[in-house]
């Protein structure tokens, strides 16, 4: 660290701590399972990528949508997880204040893009059931590439906006991040002076950032239920409500939990310790990655014969092999 004068330190690294509480004794354990995780998130996801690579059937609108949430969903467990698998397998913690900033403007930057692809499925399943003539025109592949793409570049938008001035603060001479990565709320804690301001300029950008969107996607699949309960009956009914169940799920487990871990420190009977805060953190950032892929192969139907198709493709191989390799052993 470079000192700045008699009461600041400019900080030139920074410490991911993890779990506070945690004991040596279980690093190289945790070490693992944050490794196991990371890759089982990138291999589930990657195959829904490979899906929409290799079969045109599946290269729509909707087959788009779930690709852009695939390589988001690779993306953020790819920023966060190495550095904290380092730390614990190396104790190798260590960023530096270019990297550690790097490292949460991307934090931030896949949370925004996470929110505005939940907006975008809500949008095309309103459109496709609600305006199911007019869904072919309006939503082709061109508009949904296009809609992809612009979600991509906006989502930059918000994290750059929060942290034009953190290059320029100053710090007390601590730079131990009380987090498992850096993120906005960990870089200001170690601020010099009177830090409740910022927080709350923290907290006002994330619920607008978060809930602005889920305001949308929350009226949205208000309107496509009212039109389903005056069109659908039977089975139509109870596959669309549990289309919804799914969706309603997964939109619940990343909202939810943020909005605890955002406000605990604006009410005094909302107390979370670290490792709690952490926990719920990477809750909220690693489950629905982990979960999407199976969920998406399970329940589409598309993807279902695909991998299915793909399945009988090798067991049809295998065996011819096989029964090459016995001739020619004879």
């Amino acid at each position: 660290m470079i000192q700045a004068d008699d009461n600041y330190t400019q900080v030139s690294a920074f410490v991911i701590v993890g779990f506070p509480s945690l004991q040596p004794e279980y690093f190289d354990i945790v070490g693992w399972f944050f490794f196991f995780l990371y890759v089982t998130i990138v291999l589930g996801n990657l195959l829904l990528v490979v899906v929409f690579a290799l079969e045109h059937s599946v290269q729509k609108p909707m087959y788009i949508i779930m690709l852009s949430l695939a390589l988001s969903d690779i993306g953020f467990p790819t920023v966060a997880l190495p550095k904290l698998i380092a730390r614990y397998w190396w104790n190798d913690g260590r960023l530096s204040f270019q990297t550690c900033l790097f490292q949460r403007h991307m934090i931030h930057y896949f949370g925004s893009l996470n929110s505005l692809i939940l907006l975008t499925m809500a949008l095309d399943r309103y459109f496709a059931i609600c305006f199911p003539l007019r869904y072919p025109t309006v939503m082709t592949n061109q508009t949904m590439t296009g809609l992809t793409v612009l979600t991509w570049v906006v989502a930059h938008i918000f994290p750059s906006v929060s942290s034009y001035h953190i290059p320029t603060m100053l710090f007390c001479g601590l730079n131990k991040i009380m987090n498992v990565f850096c993120d906005t709320r960990s870089v200001v804690a170690l601020v010099c002076g009177d830090i409740s301001r910022k927080h709350m300029q923290s907290f006002a950008t994330a619920l607008f950032i978060l809930y602005a969107p889920l305001s949308l996607i929350v009226i949205s699949y208000i309107a496509l239920i009212v039109t389903v309960l005056h069109v659908d009956s039977g089975k139509g009914l109870v596959k669309t409500f549990s289309t919804f169940a799914t969706q309603g799920c997964i939109i619940s487990i990343y909202y939810i939990p943020r909005f605890f871990v955002y406000a605990a420190p604006f009410f005094p009977s909302l107390t979370m310790t670290p490792d709690k805060r952490i926990a719920a953190t990477l809750f909220y950032s690693l489950f629905p990655p982990l979960i999407n892929p199976f969920i998406y192969c399970l329940r589409t139907k598309e993807i279902k014969q695909i991998l299915r198709r793909w399945i009988q493709k090798r067991k049809s191989i295998f065996p011819k092999s096989m029964t090459l390799v016995k001739i020619e052993e004879k």
